[in-house]
């Protein structure tokens, strides 16, 4: 594998990692990419829908020993804050880049915390504790885990390509219950709902001829979830390494290979009118081993986050909800979706 210049002196995902929690909740800086994801869909006790999403990116830049000064530059964080309210129909973003600097923003083992100014997760215990403070919104919510962490992928990684090392380590929290307050526009709303926490680290970034991914995180009624990923490739087809994790209700979860499961767009497309990406925001999944089969659909189509850096091109993330059916049972849930690669190939690496 021939890796640029800068990514050959990090390390690479191979099996044989062995995940310790909540060790590995924090950073891996040998690694040169990793984030965390929260997304999840709230509601108020009147009937209110919002879907959020806090995303925390840590880009390695440098691992030059000579720097040691607090402003140099090793690794840059980026994050992303979104709100939906699905109701209105207004879709609220907002992002910041910093250095570690100071204190600006980082994460650490030791403090049980991941921060980019004021937008934080601080772990209480099991718990964490979401904080995020924007001028049009803020969101303060305490997230639970219902269930185990899941490792994604076989032997441990989540392989994405042919050879060793293509590769990232992936774990989730597919069931948070989430408690707390919505403030928009000065208006405190207490909400509950379901969030999902995703957190991934890697070097190995796509291949040439894999130009984006499509992603879903899918909690359902019967206390199930389902992780469903499509890499996409250059001629349009679906790439062999696309695959996906689903969780019974103990929290047991069962690795899905591409032929597992279809994954496809329904009719219905979104066009943006920022980066003119057209994202295809209605999907079908079905999975024939499992006996389920699922529509996804939004009730707001402008969920896209027009990024403003290479670290994080343009991408959709937004809330779903789902409807269909295991074997002739009715099966519903929520959901959130996430699109890269329409406007234009993703390429992570500085």
């Amino acid at each position: 594998m021939i890796l640029h210049p800068l990514a050959a002196q990090y390390r690479t995902a191979v099996p044989g990692y062995r995940f310790e929690f909540p060790k590995d909740y924090f950073d891996h800086p040998e690694f040169q990419t990793e984030w965390w994801y929260y997304t999840g869909n709230l509601q108020s006790a009147n009937g209110r829908h919002y879907g959020f999403e806090l995303t925390f990116f840590r880009q390695a830049v440098s691992r030059n020993p000579a720097q040691a000064a607090t402003w140099d530059i090793k690794d840059l964080y980026l994050t992303h804050l979104a709100l939906s309210d699905l109701d209105s129909g207004k879709f609220y973003h907002s992002e910041r880049i910093n250095r570690a600097g100071p204190g600006i923003a980082g994460v650490s083992r030791s403090a049980a915390r991941i921060w980019n100014g004021n937008w934080q997760i601080q772990w209480e215990g099991s718990d964490q504790k979401l904080q995020a403070i924007e001028n049009a919104f803020q969101l303060h919510l305490t997230l639970h885990p219902e269930k185990p962490p899941v490792i994604h992928g076989e032997n441990g990684v989540s392989q994405k390509s042919q050879g060793s090392g293509r590769a990232s380590l992936y774990v989730s929290l597919t069931r948070l219950t989430a408690n707390g307050t919505i403030d928009l526009h000065g208006e405190k709303v207490q909400v509950t709902g379901l969030a999902w926490m995703d957190h991934e680290f890697f070097t190995h970034q796509l291949e040439d001829g894999q130009i984006g991914w499509d992603w879903l995180s899918l909690q359902l009624e019967d206390n199930t979830e389902l992780m469903l990923f499509r890499i996409r490739r250059k001629d349009g087809s679906r790439d062999p390494f696309s695959s996906g994790t689903y969780v019974d209700a103990r929290g047991k979860s069962t690795h899905l290979r591409a032929a597992d499961f279809i994954l496809e767009p329904l009719t219905g497309n979104w066009t943006s009118p920022v980066t003119h990406a057209t994202y295809p925001i209605a999907w079908k999944m079905v999975i024939p081993k499992l006996e389920i089969e699922l529509e996804a659909r939004t009730s707001l189509a402008a969920q896209e986050l027009p990024g403003k850096t290479k670290i994080a091109p343009p991408y959709w993330e937004g809330a779903i909800t789902l409807g269909g059916h295991r074997g002739k049972t009715p099966l519903g849930g929520v959901g959130y979706l996430e699109m890269t690669g329409y406007d234009r190939a993703v390429n992570l690496a500085p």
